[in-house]
């Protein structure tokens, strides 16, 4: 079955980075559009960024886009995130996701911008505070 492991979380101060693993199995990972999403308690799920199958394309919410960066390893069948820049605001519980879509010829982007979360992981915490 299709399992999502994050991992690199953890308490870093404003300004510094942290780079976020996902090990997925269960599926075939190189035909996934996958992505990232983070919530902060009481808030709703926000979609962080997404890459296509083979990483040519990446998408990013406009909150990250410049201090984010999504890649994959698909020899790996591993996605990351590193992020820069941390500020206060980006703390939440991050996790990755693969994306629903009722037609396989759906852009990866939509997907994303639907925010059509499929199956994600336990999620790994990420805290920034001084």
């Amino acid at each position: 079955q299709t399992q999502l492991e994050e991992s690199g979380g953890g308490l870093v101060q404003p300004g510094g980075s942290l780079r976020l693993s996902c090990a997925a199995s269960g599926f075939t990972f190189s035909t996934y559009c996958m992505g990232w999403f983070r919530q902060a308690p009481g808030m709703e799920r926000e979609g962080v960024a997404a890459i296509t199958t083979g990483g040519d394309s990446t998408y990013y919410a406009d909150s990250v886009k410049g201090r984010f960066t999504i890649s994959r390893d698909n020899a790996k069948n591993t996605l990351y995130l590193q992020m820069s820049s941390l500020k206060p605001e980006d703390t939440a519980m991050y996790s990755c996701t693969t994306f629903w879509a009722s037609s396989p010829r759906t852009p990866c982007e939509t997907m994303f911008r639907s925010r059509a979360f499929d199956y994600w992981g336990r999620g790994t915490q990420v805290t920034v505070s001084s």
